[in-house]
């Protein structure tokens, strides 16, 4: 893999001169870009100016050398994953950095691919990033597959006490009518109780239906403290099963951008999680707070804890410590905060429980 390189290199005792064009690097340096077993290299300054594309450019992306050599490589992203490389891209540091972005085929469609972008300098002071692409398209379809199935088999888990969720505001609703038959008089006093119950209805099933659903890709600004919120009120009816409390604790109100789908999905999993773990009830006790870089949505059991041994494991697909679980929840929730450039932190005590923090940045 190509990381952090000085291509300051001497070749048959000559110096390499950064005003020379990018063609008379010595060949053992080009030859190790085009042999690289990543899909394409570029190196661009920091206009995002392409002065350099392997030869992969034509297989992966369909066009030719001499249409990207001068051009913007921001011309070929989608806007939003321009903005945020723009806010995020560290001009200074001088290890590789990480995005995800979609970059357009010449037949029009855009394919995700991971960047590992390192600032090179030339002798002269001159700087220009070199970045190594890799096509993920693949692993993304398989990762929505494994999403698919995962939120498929929470929703049929939970159905039995949604459809009792829903069952006592029916009845309520069927009375008042009933009532309202009869001639019932201060008929008003009732119609607010009627639609609260309506509401009531329609946010529980609104919020079964979008487990359902496929993935997304589509960031926007959202509020953290309101996607928990509906992730509570869809679990709360389990909760009551297990006798647990579900409690939320909000010290700020933060709003960061995210894919809304795929973060409520992190966080039914890692609350079910909490809930499935205390047999004898309890509380679940999930923390909104903020620091300087992150907002960090916390998320506490009461239950037995996870064994030291057994906690870095918990992120591989197929582990699981739940006599029916998959073993995808967790590698799906932590492939999506890595996804949203955040990490998952997670600690126990036996007979203390657990504590999964989910780091995102501002």
């Amino acid at each position: 893999m190509l990381n952090h390189v000085d291509i300051v290199k001497r070749n048959k005792g000559k110096e390499f001169k950064a005003s020379e064009n990018i063609s008379s690097l010595p060949a053992e340096i080009l030859d190790a870009i085009e042999k690289s077993g990543f899909d394409l290299i570029t190196i661009s300054d920091f206009s995002g100016q392409i002065s350099f594309v392997s030869d992969s450019v034509e297989k992966v992306l369909g066009y030719s050398k001499a249409d990207l050599i001068g051009k913007s490589i921001f011309r070929y992203i989608l806007q939003d994953d321009k903005r945020y490389i723009e806010q995020h891209f560290d001009h200074y540091s001088d290890t590789s950095q990480k995005f995800y972005i979609h970059i357009r085929h010449q037949m029009g469609k855009y394919i995700i691919f991971e960047l590992n972008s390192t600032v090179i300098e030339w002798p002269e002071g001159h700087k220009q990033i070199l970045t190594v692409a890799k096509d993920i398209s693949d692993k993304k379809q398989a990762e929505e597959i494994f999403i698919r199935s995962e939120k498929m088999s929470i929703a049929g888990q939970l159905a039995a006490g949604i459809a009792h969720e829903i069952r006592n505001p029916l009845t309520s609703l069927r009375g008042f009518i009933q009532l309202l038959e009869a001639g019932m008089e201060n008929k008003e006093a009732y119609y607010k109780i009627m639609m609260d119950e309506i509401e009531k209805i329609n946010t529980i099933t609104s919020e079964l239906l979008f487990i359902s659903k496929p993935m997304t890709d589509e960031k926007s600004e959202a509020s953290v403290t309101e996607m928990v919120s509906d992730v509570i009120t869809l679990l709360k009816t389990q909760a009551n099963l297990y006798n647990i409390n579900l409690l939320f604790n909000v010290e700020e109100e933060i709003v960061i951008y995210c894919d809304r789908s795929q973060l409520k999905q992190v966080f039914i999993n890692l609350i079910k999680n909490a809930i499935e773990e205390m047999a004898d009830g309890g509380d679940v006790i999930t923390t909104i707070k903020k620091t300087e870089e992150y907002c960090i949505i916390s998320i506490k059991d009461q239950g037995p804890g996870i064994p030291k041994h057994l906690i870095h494991k918990l992120k591989e697909p197929f582990f699981t410590t739940k006599k029916n679980g998959t073993g995808l929840g967790l590698m799906i929730s932590n492939q999506i905060i890595e996804n949203h450039h955040g990490f998952l932190q997670i600690e126990s005590e036996n007979d203390k429980g657990s504590t999964f923090s989910i780091h995102l940045p501002v």
